[in-house]
């Protein structure tokens, strides 16, 4: 049976190196969620990973929980400053089990909801967000816009970076009726071969839009980042903001 879009096997692949995957500064959105948090109140972060974004926020005064699928990456937050004092539960944010709220804000950062690999999870996510929201609470959300047309029937090949010693590559498989994209990323140098797969099922905004309303939550704000950005056809990003 294949792992994919397990969050535990993504864990155990990418959790000893994520942080230097991952190193995109947070302090815009740090910034732009603790505008969204009222005083004294309580905050979800979907997919913690190693805590880029919880700890920064906890150390601006928001109270931050979490829940994240991968257990080593919650090792690795708790091994960071500040990341101990975080409560993060092991488990899937599509389900948010144990998690009962209220809380005021939720949010889900770097296109990690497009880590759930159907559409059926991702409206569990929808409505299990939903669930534990508060009254006139918000639920935040960081995706990319898809651009097909990188793909050349159906698929495509990256070198990314390439040394006299090595050369980091990936391997992209598109699937436009299910809107998944298989990644094989392959590093080869002096220590061998290295994989690092990955699965995604991606949303359009408009389809974002319906999951939330079929939640019970409606599109408020969308920008084109963290920034304020206004949205328009040329972004290949957005952060949304659903109201209860």
């Amino acid at each position: 049976m294949s792992r994919f879009g397990d969050p535990a096997f993504f864990g155990d692949r990418y959790a000893h190196e994520y942080d230097g995957h991952n190193e995109l500064d947070p302090t815009a959105a740090v910034a732009f969620l603790a505008g969204l948090a009222p005083v004294g109140g309580r905050v979800l972060e979907l997919a913690t990973g190693t805590g880029r974004v919880a700890i920064p926020l906890a150390a601006s005064g928001v109270t931050v929980e979490g829940i994240e699928g991968s257990a080593a990456m919650v090792e690795r937050m708790r091994a960071k400053p500040g990341g101990a004092m975080i409560p993060a539960v092991v488990g899937d944010m599509a389900d948010l089990a144990g998690l009962d709220g209220p809380y005021d804000l939720a949010y889900l950062v770097y296109n990690t909801l497009f880590n759930l690999t159907t559409q059926e999870r991702q409206i569990d996510c929808f409505r299990n967000v939903a669930r534990v929201l508060a009254p006139g609470s918000r639920f935040v959300i960081e995706c990319f816009v898809p651009d097909v047309t990188v793909f050349d029937h159906g698929q495509r090949v990256l070198t990314r970076a390439l040394t006299e010693d090595s050369v980091n590559m990936a391997y992209e498989i598109h699937d436009a009726v299910a809107q998944t994209v298989t990644f094989q990323r392959v590093r080869i140098d002096a220590g061998g071969v290295r994989l690092s797969p990955l699965l995604l099922r991606y949303c359009w905004p408009s389809e974002l839009d319906l999951m939330a309303r079929l939640a019970g939550l409606r599109l408020v704000d969308r920008y084109d980042g963290w920034d304020r950005r206004p949205f328009t056809a040329a972004s290949r990003q957005h952060v949304s903001v659903y109201a209860t």
